[in-house]
């Protein structure tokens, strides 16, 4: 079994997820009590896709969300490192598989020409890259001036007994799902150490307004578990892109 340590290393994070990528939406509803659904419901409200946006969609997995935003008139470009997630993704498009391309690439080095997306959005990805301040100066760069991040994460409950439960959950009752309903149950002990030892929503706000993005923002949703951040490109660009 492949199975990823918090170092990161691109490779083996896309082998790890190809690896759990024939049932990973299953996975995913299971060991989130379905909360996945309404996490990314609320995303695509922040998202708020129009005809005619171009959208990149990082980390886009198995294409939940590319399919959506598509839906909604957008252009999307599906990204991500995992060969696997993507032939999953191409599998699901059926009609919409002109409004969607699919591009293997990694966030920290997008294949992408400088201001090209009205939005960049990435859903539970971000903390699975190695060089996270390199990949949010990637997303400023390929945005068109005044653009729009939006990123969703999981994060750190905001009251203290939830927080202790949580990590409860992720330490023994997530594995154990995990071993019940997932294509490579080891790598979920990689998804749960990601999860506990990712930055809490204060410092990843300070990581993205340091990458160049402004007005940084964001919000709690189940109690912390997950943030959205939001930030906005600036509308003029300084030489180094920021």
């Amino acid at each position: 079994m492949i199975t990823a340590d918090l170092a990161k290393e691109p490779r083996t994070v896309a082998k790890m997820f190809d690896a759990v990528a024939p049932r990973y939406d299953l996975a995913d509803t299971v060991m989130t009590a379905g909360l996945v659904h309404w996490w990314r419901r609320q995303t695509l409200r922040r998202v708020g896709p129009t005809s005619g946006q171009a959208i990149l969609d990082l980390a886009a997995g198995t294409g939940t969300s590319s399919i959506v935003l598509a839906r909604r008139g957008a252009d999307v470009v599906a990204c991500d490192f995992s060969a696997g997630m993507l032939l999953r993704c191409q599998s699901r498009l059926g009609s919409l598989a002109a409004r969607v391309a699919l591009v293997a690439g990694d966030a920290a080095r997008l294949p992408f020409a400088d201001a090209t997306f009205d939005v960049v959005t990435i859903s539970f990805g971000l903390r699975n890259v190695q060089d996270v301040p390199g990949a949010l100066a990637e997303m400023l760069r390929v945005a068109k001036p005044g653009g729009r991040l939006v990123v969703c994460e999981f994060s750190r409950p905001v009251r203290r007994v939830w927080r202790a439960v949580y990590r409860w959950y992720l330490r023994r009752l997530m594995p154990f799902l995990a071993r019940l309903v997932a294509s490579n149950h080891q790598a979920y002990r990689y998804l749960a150490e990601s999860i506990w030892s990712w930055a809490d929503q204060g410092e990843l706000e300070r990581q993205i307004e340091l990458a160049g993005w402004r007005a940084a923002r964001h919000v709690n949703v189940t109690g912390g578990v997950v943030a959205l951040h939001e930030a906005t490109a600036p509308k003029r660009r300084t030489a180094s892109g920021a």
